[in-house]
């Protein structure tokens, strides 16, 4: 299966856009190309005077398990720079608003690609997870400082110092989660939002959107850059001799408890 069918684009009527991380045998986990043509799908969505909503979900039983840890510096060193191929980048950059259909697992770069969405529905027992201190790999797509944002402080350090799930049911009273509905119900829900948001003008949505993220953005923008500097300086100093120690850990972590970035 090539690159491009992994990010699956669909334009429905109603002006509503949908974008499937479409791998499910790996449970959804993206490789560097993935990341590419998922930061190219929506550069190419925002640009498009059709869609005015775009629903991101993911094939089968998880949202997105994170990034493909057997391609680890491929994925971490120097390419996090771009932002080109910078899906969460483009989804910050996106002027239509975004709406994350969760299930099953969001995991560490998956849960970042959540965060990146405006709205969150999410099915129950869907579970969010942040596995960076797992593993050794530092935040660079803005979890260190958007879920404290969200959820409060002492929760975020909790939720990422224990690498524990943080599931839809919490998620939703801590403010996280717009609507927590159940499996078969995720994307009517998400579409009836999408439609809600579509009827009213396009024109003053995008403004809307973009006052109240732009409102926000100076102390959190601040916040992303000090993240982003501290992630590069990480990797660029780590040899391949420690890249090769880090997925050897994370090898003997995922075989005694099956999981992922």
């Amino acid at each position: 299966m090539s690159s491009q069918k992994l990010i699956l684009v669909n334009r429905e009527p109603k002006g509503i856009a949908v974008v499937t991380i479409n791998r499910p045998d790996s449970l959804n986990s993206l490789t560097r190309a993935m990341n590419v043509d998922l930061a190219q799908a929506f550069k190419s969505l925002d640009r498009d005077e059709s869609v005015r909503v775009i629903i991101l979900t993911g094939t089968g039983r998880s949202f997105c398990s994170g990034v493909d840890l057997t391609a680890a510096e491929d994925v971490f060193k120097g390419d996090v720079k771009d932002p080109e191929s910078d899906p969460v980048v483009q989804m910050e950059r996106c002027h239509k608003p975004i709406i994350g259909a969760i299930k099953g697992f969001a995991v560490t770069a998956g849960f970042e690609i959540a965060l990146a969405c405006d709205i969150l529905v999410a099915a129950k027992g869907a579970k969010f997870m942040d596995t960076h201190a797992r593993f050794g790999i530092f935040p660079s797509w803005g979890l260190s400082q958007k879920l404290s944002r969200i959820i409060g402080v002492n929760k975020a350090r909790e939720v990422s110092l224990t690498a524990t799930p943080l599931t839809a049911e919490v998620a939703e009273k801590l403010g996280l989660v717009n609507h927590l509905v159940e499996d078969g119900e995720l994307m009517k829900k998400s579409r009836e939002i999408a439609e809600a948001i579509a009827k009213n003008s396009q024109d003053m949505v995008l403004r809307y959107k973009s006052v109240i993220n732009d409102g926000i953005k100076p102390d959190l923008g601040r916040a992303l850059s000090l993240e982003k500097e501290r992630g590069h300086a990480y990797y660029n100093g780590m040899t391949k001799e420690q890249f090769k120690k880090m997925q050897e850990f994370i090898a003997g972590r995922s075989s005694k408890k099956q999981s992922k970035l």
